[in-house]
């Protein structure tokens, strides 16, 4: 729009001094606003002593970013919807992607997942409530996996990538990650080894087409 049409000046306000809403200015001030928000919802996340988000909640996202609680409200009108956004910024800090995720790339996805989980205070087994965002986010990956394995093997029954996908998942799983640690005392960049390595053994058994063992029958009592 020109200069001077609708009663907006050269200097892009309006006859009252007031800027359109839907100005450059006011998209930049509003993407800005945006970003310390989920900005402030990351740090907080990284110092939660547990996956339960209870505590990231509007006011505390508000405080931690300088901006009031209707502010917050006005960008994300739920605190699912805010969560959903601060996991997302966290992938992002991780590098992590489950939209592209291939059989060929799940030990690179899973190394960065892991390496991203020291930043964090909870530790990486610590279960999360049920429905909530992280349990939302695991959900993705294993239909990611699931999605993944169709494409390596799409000759295998439904049964056989149902397994194949389950196995990635049990060897990326938290609990596996933390008993190396815990159980067998390897360092973290051990047991990331490991977990990538065992990946890799699974990604090299379906590219030779080595498939999971058919359903077997439980021996007859007596």
């Amino acid at each position: 729009m020109a200069p001077g049409a609708r009663g907006i000046g050269p200097d892009g306000t309006g006859a009252d001094g007031r800027r359109p809403y839907n100005s450059p200015i006011r998209r930049q001030q509003a993407a800005e606003t945006r970003e310390r928000i989920v900005t402030a919802g990351s740090a907080i996340a990284h110092a939660l002593p547990s996956w339960d988000w209870s505590e990231l909640t509007f006011k505390a996202v508000a405080d931690k970013a300088g901006v009031g609680q209707r502010t917050v409200y006005r960008y994300f009108p739920t605190e699912r919807i805010l969560h959903d956004a601060v996991m997302a910024r966290l992938e992002e800090e991780a590098g992590v992607s489950y939209e592209d995720l291939t059989v060929d790339t799940v030990g690179q996805v899973a190394w960065r997942v892991f390496d991203s989980m020291a930043s964090f205070t909870a530790s990486a087994s610590t279960p999360s409530p049920v429905g909530s965002t992280m349990d939302a986010e695991d959900d993705r990956r294993r239909r990611a996996l699931q999605r993944a394995v169709e494409q390596a093997a799409p000759a295998w029954t439904p049964a056989q990538r149902r397994a194949a996908a389950a196995a990635f998942d049990v060897i990326w799983a938290a609990p596996s990650y933390e008993r190396l640690v815990l159980i067998w005392q390897l360092d973290h960049r051990q047991a990331m080894d490991v977990i990538t390595w065992m990946l890799s053994m699974l990604v090299g058994a379906i590219r030779s087409d080595q498939k999971p063992p058919p359903r077997r029958r439980a021996p007859k009592r007596g």
